[in-house]
């Protein structure tokens, strides 16, 4: 049996953050793991900023709903799921993620939760573990799935370095520069390309 893991943010969805950062006029929110290595001090800065500015989730969430898919993103992952079994593995938060979810026909999504004061200011991130994506694809193996990952940020290598196939769907070239190992596919079409390949080749 095989599984499919993929990043959401950049992959599916625009980065909701670079969204909120240009529709609150706050251009330090556009910061994302594509500049921070390390999520934990990327959220405790988000989060003094949203302090800081007096935003509440509701403000994050009146942008999230009039977002949508990127462009082709769910042809993709419907295509996706016809054939293979489908895991979104993200760092967003539930809080966020639900319309977007709905947008895609709710595909599994594995993420992380928020906690809000009774204002509804964000006042800390709850990470269901560190790392949560590279441990889910090893616990996916440990059930003897075959696991081909896609991301695009430095939070998904682990994900792709613990998968028996990691690919990159449109990273930066930073990204592409400092991890080398991992074959880079620049559309939908590139990537159920490498992902049919990877499978074929699994299955022996």
């Amino acid at each position: 049996m095989q599984m499919i893991c993929l990043d959401l943010e950049g992959v599916l969805v625009p980065e909701i953050w670079i969204e909120f950062a240009k529709r609150s006029g706050i251009p330090e929110l556009a910061r994302t793991t594509r500049d921070e290595p390390d999520y934990d001090k990327l959220m405790d800065f988000r989060i003094g900023l949203l302090a800081q500015h007096r935003l509440k989730l509701t403000d994050i969430q009146a942008v999230i709903a009039g977002m949508g898919p990127l462009d082709g993103a769910k042809a993709f992952l419907d295509d996706l799921r016809s054939r293979y079994q489908v895991l979104i593995l993200s760092d967003t938060f539930y809080e966020f993620a639900q319309p977007l979810m709905r947008q895609l026909v709710w595909p599994t999504l594995l993420c992380h939760q928020l906690e809000v004061d009774a204002d509804g200011f964000v006042q800390r991130h709850v990470l269901r573990q560190p790392d949560q994506k590279r441990h889910t694809v090893n616990a996916l193996r440990s059930l003897n799935f075959q696991v081909i990952a896609a991301g695009d940020s430095y939070n998904d290598t682990g994900m792709l370095g613990a998968a028996h196939a990691g690919f990159f769907i449109h990273p930066p070239q930073a990204i592409v520069e400092q991890f080398p190992q991992f074959p880079v596919t620049r559309s939908y079409a590139e990537l159920t390309t490498a992902i049919d390949a990877a499978a074929q080749r699994l299955r022996g």
